[in-house]
């Protein structure tokens, strides 16, 4: 599908052109407190270059708790201090909390206000630790490396009719071990982002990086992997958390198959489209097959296949390509353009043809129809391994 691209290239192109970085070079490792970036500063600590770290602050707990006592990201800056003076590089911590607030928390919840499932950690990649972060760097043309499994190659040069050769392109790609591939939270970091980034665990599976991180001895060797949003932390259950900023708005559960009112919720935002509802006195499990806004009622269908929970017609809005100026030209064709979509970080890729609705608006029509389609998630498209862009569902049918 590779020539299906448009290959040509602005003259006001002024991101590094380098595809990798050399000798004495400034590189600046994201470092989070987990194993993986820190096994990434071990990588690169055995290179020369002018390497540093930097720690991001993105959720300040004051703003929940009015204290610091027990703040979650206190035990991650020590993690990183401790392994950055156990390789003999230096670190500092900015704190991003702001723009974490206005750019990706606050639309968070304007779409969970309205029903929909966001994902706050594709935006907080794209606005913050691929966006706000960079104006922090030493220098501006550092490189920035990240423990994100994922990997990066380059276009092949091209040659212009009108003039000289045209420079590569970086590609966001899949990583070797697919089981952890993370370029689906990656989808909408722009190519100048992606053209500074380093991914130096791109061919480590995850038991080689635990594995090398014991070896060196570096301090978050055993410390467990970390699993949801950063700003719920991992002691707290999601509805819990989100009830303190949501308020409930209570409304009817309604039999889809049959029009009868069989319990109550608490607000839209407590469920997303195909979970199991978990309604008392239902003679089989019921899942969530659709969300009236304007009446307040969620919809429930018996069976996790019911055909209502089944859409083929995803229409997705403020798509970003990542070659912004060059998506594939077959999406205003009559054809449209073939690819592979995921909606969800953790599903099997579905075929699909994709076409253009608006400038930037995108149908796509998948070839099997897809449980669980929610208003909000990212619908992210790839070429194979090649991770093209994304944007967010508007509806599907």
């Amino acid at each position: 599908m590779l020539s299906s691209f448009r290959r040509s290239l602005p003259s006001c192109r002024t991101f590094a052109t380098r595809v990798h970085p050399k000798k004495g070079d400034k590189v600046v490792v994201a470092m989070s407190g987990g194993v993986d970036s820190s096994v990434v500063a071990g990588l690169l600590a055995q290179q020369d270059y002018d390497l540093s770290a930097i720690f991001m602050r993105n959720w300040d707990t004051r703003d929940e708790s009015g204290t610091d006592e027990g703040c979650e990201w206190k035990k991650d800056w020590a993690d990183v201090q401790s392994v950055c003076k156990k390789l003999d590089i230096p670190c500092k911590m900015v704190d991003l909390s702001k723009e974490y607030w206005v750019r990706v928390f606050e639309p968070a919840l304007r779409i969970w206000e309205e029903g929909g499932t966001p994902n706050p950690d594709v935006w907080c990649n794209k606005e913050v630790k691929f966006g706000a972060l960079l104006d922090h760097l030493p220098v501006k043309d550092a490189w920035l490396a990240t423990g994100h499994y994922a990997s990066k190659s380059w276009s092949e040069p091209a040659s212009s009719e009108a003039g000289p050769s045209i420079l590569p392109r970086p590609k966001l790609t899949r990583p070797s071990d697919r089981h952890k591939d993370q370029t689906y939270y990656l989808s909408s970091i722009s190519e100048s982002a992606l053209a500074r980034t380093l991914f130096p665990i791109a061919d480590y599976p995850k038991g080689v990086v635990r594995t090398l991180a014991q070896d060196w001895q570096l301090p978050t060797a055993s410390r467990a992997e970390s699993m949801g949003l950063c700003f719920v932390g991992e002691k707290k259950r999601f509805h819990d958390w989100l009830s303190q900023y949501v308020p409930p708005k209570p409304g009817r559960i309604i039999d889809q198959t049959t029009g009868e009112v069989v319990g109550e919720h608490q607000g839209l935002h407590m469920f997303t489209i195909g979970q199991n509802a978990r309604v008392r006195g239902m003679k089989e499990k019921m899942y969530v097959s659709a969300k009236d806004i304007k009446t307040n009622d969620i919809f429930i269908v018996p069976g996790s296949t019911h055909p209502a929970l089944m859409k083929k017609t995803i229409f997705a809005r403020d798509w970003r390509w990542i070659w912004s100026d060059a998506p594939p030209f077959e999406i205003d064709n009559a054809q449209g353009y073939r690819a592979q979509l995921r909606f969800r970080h953790r599903m099997s890729d579905a075929l699909c043809t994709v076409r253009r609705n608006s400038e930037n608006s995108m149908v796509i029509e998948c070839d099997e129809p897809q449980l669980g389609v929610a208003t909000g998630q990212v619908a992210v498209l790839w070429d194979g391994d090649w991770c093209l862009g994304s944007g967010t569902i508007e509806s599907a049918s």
